[in-house]
């Protein structure tokens, strides 16, 4: 295998993991629709900033103790997953605090106080602390490394086109979010959208506590 087939069929397999849907887009999505679009590019940026550096630590083999070591994937899968609790929690709390005068109902809300390198730290976290991400590429990136080439230059190549391809998706996601703005900034729908990211969280999170 040449390093342009391994690149071609590493985009491939990456096109269909990209825009499944998952959390990475529902995060990107509430960003957008609750906050602004500035909020959700730096959302995608801390999401692809995880998914680089899980791409480098497979390329040096670091993720490797995901598989190896039991005590190291299960002390990150807890990690993970009260950090999905704790964020899908936050989400619904104030979704349910968050009251609007019914006058209010069909205005856009008021610009989210969070910060943007907060809105990056959310995305980074929710990548960075997922252990399916590094047991994925820990899988995939060794399959398209040919005899050879540099393991490490090769996997930073192939974490960038993941990257490349989650930019174009998440543009997409936030662009098709500010053309229906009026309809998706409603009060209804952005309590709607926080509540259903929420549940979203929780179930992640549960899920991967309690999967062995």
């Amino acid at each position: 295998m040449s390093i342009e087939q391994a690149l071609l069929g590493f985009t491939a397999v990456a096109v269909l993991l990209t825009i499944m849907p998952g959390l990475d887009s529902a995060m990107v999505l509430r960003s957008a629709i609750s906050q602004s679009p500035c909020h959700a590019v730096v959302t995608g940026l801390g999401i692809n900033t995880g998914a680089f550096l899980w791409g480098a630590a497979a390329a040096v083999g670091i993720s490797a103790l995901l598989t190896a070591s039991e005590t190291a994937y299960t002390a990150l899968k807890l990690a993970g997953a009260a950090y999905m609790l704790w964020l899908g929690g936050s989400l619904l709390w104030k979704s349910f605090r968050r009251r609007q005068a019914t006058a209010d109902l069909d205005q856009a809300p008021a610009p989210s106080g969070e910060r943007l390198v907060t809105a990056w730290a959310k995305g980074l976290g929710t990548n960075l602390l997922n252990p399916k991400v590094g047991v994925f590429y820990i899988a995939m990136i060794p399959q398209f490394i040919p005899e050879g080439a540099s393991p490490l230059l090769m996997g930073l190549a192939l974490a960038g086109i993941h990257n490349l391809l989650s930019v174009a998706w998440f543009g997409f996601i936030i662009g098709a979010a500010h053309l229906a703005r009026k309809t998706l900034q409603a009060p209804r729908s952005v309590r709607l959208t926080d509540r259903l990211t929420g549940v979203a969280l929780l179930g992640f999170g549960t899920s991967l506590a309690v999967r062995h």
